[in-house]
């Protein structure tokens, strides 16, 4: 049985919560048997998660439900010695007190441990994990580490002489997408000289810049200056809402983009499917899931460079990746005046698969680090330690 550990989980809902239950559900649907641990309690006290497996919710009376619990390490070895699972499997973001517990337990127990790293971790984080290290040598323990992305594994690997980390993306189901964005070419040329649709999809939060993005937008918009109109579509909620609203009222630009909250898979396809451009402002993004999705669907994309979603779009092939706010207008106002660029990259990406973010792949990765954390955990004690490729 695979244990997965999270700080976060439904019905929070955010990148992290989103992947642990994809990632179960696919792996359940693999045949193996799974468990969810998480700090996040159920949305009315009850638990009917409606996912098809168990979620055991260790959850402390805090303010703003925080998914945190003053005696995690207490509860978790109790259900680690009641569920006797195969591997314990922790997500960890940034700082993941709950999931660190985990992993400590998990390693008490001689349990076969893997860790997943899903977020880019700041100068301030990797400095705390230095000292973390310092202090427990959790980079050498008997453990496998992996990362969402090249990107995120290589500021894992920079905390420490031995820290390591096996890039593992997240994963998607390709057929759900690649019907979403438009069929062909005649339905781009259909648009006329109708305004550029440009789309972002995520949550908004400040972290993922979505007032960046409305500045690009006005910027756009001004150096276009009505030779090409544009019109934007922002899906999300999060604490930068009023941020934006704000924004958008300030710069009279409510007539030119429309704030429609959270959207369901469904309602995601379907705004894929009137996009010309997806653009994601994130400086540190760790992957990138709806990036990845819109790409899928077949949209161009325009995201920032050195980041997380470098490992499934390619400047100049997939979309292009900008170095500056600068770059990101100027790439805006590129595609939106050159049709055929727009054509060109959307052919490519509804005639590829990114092979590595399918769920066999992403699946098969992880039954590889599960047998070399059985490996490390059934050594002889001082003979472990962490792994990567």
């Amino acid at each position: 049985m695979i244990l997965h550990v999270t700080d976060c989980f439904r019905p929070r809902l955010g990148g992290i919560e989103v992947q642990v239950e994809e990632l179960a559900r696919a792996q359940q649907a693999d045949g193996e048997t799974v468990q969810v641990v998480t700090a996040t309690p159920a949305a009315d006290g009850t638990d009917r998660p409606g996912c098809g497996y168990p979620v055991h919710r260790v959850v402390a009376r805090l303010p703003w439900e925080l998914p945190v619990h003053p005696r995690a390490g207490r509860h978790l070895r109790g259900l680690f010695t009641d569920l006797r699972p195969e591997v314990v499997h922790v997500h960890l973001g940034s700082v993941s007190p709950f999931a660190w517990s985990a992993v400590r337990c998990a390693l008490r127990c001689r349990l076969p441990t893997v860790v997943t790293v899903h977020s880019m971790w700041n100068p301030a984080t990797c400095g705390m994990y230095r000292s973390f290290d310092r202090l427990a040598g959790w980079s050498g323990a008997p453990l496998v580490v992996t990362a969402v992305s090249t990107a995120a594994a290589e500021l894992v690997r920079s905390t420490a002489p031995d820290a390591t980390a096996i890039v593992v993306p997240n994963g998607i189901a390709p057929d759900q997408w690649r019907t979403a964005g438009r069929p062909d070419d005649a339905a781009d040329d259909a648009a006329g000289n109708g305004p550029v649709h440009v789309v972002a999809v995520g949550r908004l939060a400040p972290r993922k810049e979505p007032v960046t993005l409305l500045e690009v937008l006005d910027a756009a918009r001004n150096r276009l200056d009505g030779e090409v109109p544009l019109r934007a579509t922002v899906a999300g909620t999060g604490p930068a809402l009023s941020m934006m609203q704000r924004y958008l009222r300030r710069h009279a630009m409510a007539d030119v983009v429309r704030l429609v909250g959270r959207l369901d898979r469904g309602g995601v396809r379907t705004l894929l499917a009137s996009a010309d451009l997806f653009v994601n402002p994130t400086v540190r993004e760790s992957f990138g899931i709806a990036t990845l999705e819109a790409r899928t669907a077949g949209v161009p994309v325009l995201a920032r460079a050195g980041n997380g979603v470098a490992d499934f779009i390619h400047h100049g092939r997939e979309g292009l990746l900008c170095h500056s706010v600068d770059d990101l207008v100027d790439a805006v106002v590129w595609l939106a005046r050159d049709r055929q660029a727009r054509q060109r990259i959307r052919r490519h990406n509804r005639a590829t698969v990114p092979t590595q973010c399918t769920w066999p792949a992403v699946l098969a990765a992880f039954r590889d680090c599960y047998g070399r954390a059985t490996t490390l955990a059934t050594r002889p004690a001082g003979r472990g330690g962490s792994e990567s490729s």
